[in-house]
């Protein structure tokens, strides 16, 4: 199959980029036809690309991806950038809700004097991200929140989370990318979207140390309930913003 067939079958099924994914999926063919095709069919079937090749581009860094964990978002990129910026020297830092360890990977590379815990609820993405972070002296576990990390409570210099956000009721709205490939778990908010960040910034209030800093993700439409958020946790808040990544981000210091 030639490159152009590729990109005429991709662009069909609805492939806005369709010449830069028709590249991807071949270098990650490695040259072996069956396998080209099989990749194909699963990207024009609706699987993300970043699932069909195997990474994501995050931060510079090539992040392994896996069927049924989250595919981490460029915007994301605001959260371990904030972060990095607000690490002090040897900080203790969690990556809450890691998914594949994005964030916790990019911190772990600009920052090598950080000590840094990822965690999730989802068994398949604390494994994932514990083969990603491993080499890079990390460590992934398996935690509701800050179930499993009493040991760091009010030790914690600075925490990151991109914890699901999505109103429920808006779930089915969504690409078919997402709704029907990524676990509902991920995805999910609740009502109105805020609900598991409410329960990131309480958990902030008990891990992190006086003075520490949690930042969590969200977006223009729910700014105003996760800044109500931190402030019940009793923790003075203020919005970040990236225009190029429409990123947007709270800021909250214990």
């Amino acid at each position: 199959m030639t490159a152009d067939d590729a990109t005429a079958r991709l662009r069909a099924a609805g492939c806005v980029f369709a010449e830069d994914e028709a590249a991807l999926i071949a270098d990650a063919a490695g040259g072996y036809p069956a396998r080209h095709e099989a990749l194909l069919e699963r990207r024009i079937a609706g699987e993300p690309l970043e699932i069909v090749i195997g990474w994501a581009r995050f931060a510079g860094l090539r992040i392994p991806t896996a069927p049924g964990v989250f595919v981490p978002r460029r915007r994301t990129e605001l959260v371990a950038r904030l972060a990095i910026a607000c690490a002090p020297d040897d900080a203790t830092v969690v990556d809450l809700c890691c998914g594949t360890g994005a964030v916790a990977a990019a911190i772990a590379h600009a920052r090598t004097d950080a000590r840094i815990v990822a965690a999730d609820v989802d068994p398949a993405a604390v494994a994932l991200a514990a083969s990603t972070l491993a080499p890079l002296g990390c460590v992934a576990t398996v935690s509701d929140l800050d179930e499993a990390l009493g040991h760091l409570a009010g030790a914690v210099d600075v925490i990151a989370s991109c914890p699901p956000y999505v109103p429920t009721a808006q779930i089915p709205l969504m690409p078919r990318e997402a709704r029907d490939h990524e676990p509902a778990l991920a995805l999910d908010g609740g009502p109105d979207g805020a609900a598991v960040q409410r329960a990131v910034l309480d958990a902030a209030a008990r891990l992190l140390r006086p003075g520490g800093v949690a930042i969590v993700e969200t977006s223009e439409d729910l700014a105003t309930l996760t800044l109500a958020a931190a402030a019940d946790a009793a923790l003075s808040a203020r919005l970040e913003r990236d225009a190029e990544l429409g990123a947007v981000a709270v800021v909250a210091r214990l």
